[in-house]
C-alpha cells in the first residue's frame, strides 16, 4: 500500500493543525471566560461549553495523533528484550491490535452517535452531534494509524533502528 504512508502523514498533519487551533480557540474562550467574570462581572453561558468542546478534540485528537507518532503509553520491558525480527512481528502484531481497537471505537462511537441524535447542548445549543461525532472520527484515525504503522516498511521502531533505505 503505497499511497498509505503518504496520506496518513496528510492526515496527521491536518489532525496536528486542527489540535493547535482547537487548543488555541479552548484557552480564548477561558480567557474571556476569566475576563467576563472576574474583571466585568458578567460570566458568559457559552464560554465553558465551547471550551469543553474544544478541549473533547484536543484530548481524542491527540490520541489518535498520539498513535501515528508513536507517543501512546505501552510497557516496552518484553519486546525489548526480544531480538530485531521477533521484536518487529511483536511491534507489528501491537499496531494490528490498535488498529482493531480503533475499528471498535469508530463503531461503538457511531452507535452512540446515533442515540443522542437529536439533542442540543445546555448552554450554546449547538447539536450534540458536533461534539459525539468526534469518538468514530477518533476512532478511524486510530485505526489508519494503526494500519500504516503496521504496514510501515521496517515495522515501526524507532528511526534509530529502521533500516538504510
Amino acid at each position: 500500500m503505497p499511497l498509505l504512508g503518504p496520506l496518513a502523514r496528510g492526515i496527521a498533519w491536518v489532525t496536528r493543525a486542527s489540535i493547535a487551533l482547537s487548543a488555541a480557540l479552548m484557552l480564548a474562550a477561558i480567557t474571556y471566560q476569566v475576563v467576563m467574570r472576574y474583571v466585568f462581572g458578567d460570566t458568559p453561558s457559552w464560554s465553558e461549553e465551547l471550551a469543553v468542546l474544544l478541549f473533547s478534540w484536543s484530548v481524542l485528537g491527540g490520541l489518535a495523533l498520539g498513535v501515528h507518532e508513536g507517543w501512546h503509553v505501552r510497557l516496552t520491558a518484553l519486546p525489548d528484550l526480544l531480538p530485531r525480527g521477533p521484536r518487529i512481528l511483536a511491534e507489528r502484531a501491537t499496531d494490528a491490535v490498535t488498529a482493531a481497537l480503533g475499528v471498535f471505537l469508530a463503531w461503538s462511537g457511531w452507535r452512540f452517535l446515533d442515540i443522542t441524535s437529536g439533542s442540543v447542548s445546555a448552554a450554546i445549543g449547538y447539536p450534540i452531534e458536533i461534539l459525539n461525532v468526534l469518538a468514530p472520527i477518533t476512532g478511524l484515525l486510530v485505526a489508519l494509524f494503526g494500519l500504516e504503522r503496521m504496514l510501515r516498511p521496517g515495522g515501526a521502531l524507532p528511526p534509530a533502528e529502521q533500516p538504510l533505505a
